[in-house]
């Protein structure tokens, strides 16, 4: 459990062009036994007509998917995420620097991020996780020197976007490095010595957004570039890929939503990915996919909100399931209460290695 106080500030003066966001936490983890803060935002914001800056610690969200990210490189926090905290708390903020671009023909969102911030896996103590070595536990991490001390690790961004018809479409870009680790070894079928680090990556991708059959239809692409491994020979580098998703989503009378989606990984060279596979690592299958579904029913003139989140992977057999119940007491005071439920039928798949982490949860929020 924990206790969370956040404070959020922001100035921007009236007929001025210029303005100010901070939000950071205070907050005790029963976990660790520790107080700690984390500064999630605080950024300078300068708009004009054409164009906008901002520089500082920021969130950012691209894509069109429902907790399922292709073209969202940015950092996750995926302990938060099971966890049960707030949804907020699965995005981390990145020291960044973004310039908005506006104009009839297009708008682009460009972003440079000098410090590498990885994704927030699941960690020893809070949960199960599979590993293919848990008799080698010291292991050195490599995490890439900010651009400041070795400019050719700046992590860059890009997002170009327009309507077309009645398609609202972008395209996107990205250079930089995996969010996940990767694995180093002296020899992978029988290791004395383990590293991990983070490989070089590039994305490239495209999404588009429509109004039809009554809802909304969304689909996205994105080709993950393995830099450090285009052969696909070396097993502790993640293959290139090609990512798919498509999603459709509904509102029904009575305040009555429905949304779908299916999502799947297509994994290149994938012949040199078998020869090369260790005998301790989990095989995975050429094509990876996730069936989803999210149901959200309103009461009480909205004040009571009931939800159902499912993930779900044909070729893994695995589940994450997670019901929510929320409440507005008042205008200040919300109740949620919700559970997080993990079964698969193997150990070493992404949500059957937590089958023993499924958890309730409960959080009251007070806001002023």
């Amino acid at each position: 459990g924990e206790e969370r106080a956040q404070i959020r500030a922001s100035f921007y003066p009236q007929k001025s062009k210029i303005g100010i966001f901070v939000k950071s936490d205070f907050y005790h983890d029963w976990v660790e036994e520790n107080l700690a803060f984390d500064f999630r935002e605080g950024y300078f914001d300068l708009a004009e007509d054409k164009f906008g800056l901002r520089v500082g610690r920021q969130i950012y969200t691209w894509g069109l998917g429902d907790l399922l990210f292709i073209n969202d490189v940015f950092p996750k926090d995926w302990e938060a995420f099971y966890s049960g905290r707030p949804l907020e708390y699965l995005k981390i903020g990145v020291d960044s620097l973004k310039l908005d671009i506006y104009s009839n023909i297009i708008s682009a969102e460009a972003v440079v991020m000098p410090n590498f911030q990885p994704d927030d896996l699941s960690s020893v103590g809070r949960f199960h996780f599979f590993d293919p070595y848990p008799n080698i536990p010291n292991r050195e991490l490599e995490k890439p020197d900010s651009a400041f001390e070795k400019f050719g690790n700046m992590e860059y961004a890009l997002r170009l976007y327009r309507y077309i018809g009645d398609f609202d479409v972008s395209a996107y870009a990205y250079k930089g490095f995996f969010r996940s680790r990767g694995m180093k070894a002296d020899n992978f079928n029988s290791p004395s010595t383990i590293s991990n680090f983070y490989p070089e990556l590039a994305v490239y991708g495209l999404s588009a957004q429509r109004s039809a059959l009554g809802g909304v239809m969304s689909a996205e692409y994105g080709y993950y570039d393995s830099l450090d491994d285009r052969s696909g020979k070396d097993s502790g580098i993640n293959n290139s890929q090609s990512r798919f998703l498509i999603g459709y989503q509904k509102a029904f009378p009575e305040d009555f939503t429905v949304g779908v989606q299916y999502y799947s990984e297509l994994m290149h060279q994938y012949s040199q990915y078998k020869d090369n596979l260790p005998s301790a690592f989990a095989k995975i299958k050429q094509l990876h996919q996730y069936i989803t579904l999210r149901l959200t029913k309103l009461f009480k003139y909205q004040t009571l909100k009931l939800s159902l989140f499912t993930f779900y992977s044909p070729d893994e057999e695995d589940f994450l399931i997670t019901p929510e119940v929320s409440y507005n007491f008042t205008d200040n005071l919300l109740g949620i209460i919700g559970m997080n439920i993990f079964t698969g039928a193997e150990d070493n798949t992404t949500f059957g290695q937590h089958k023993k982490d499924s958890d309730v949860y409960v959080t009251v929020r007070y806001s002023f």
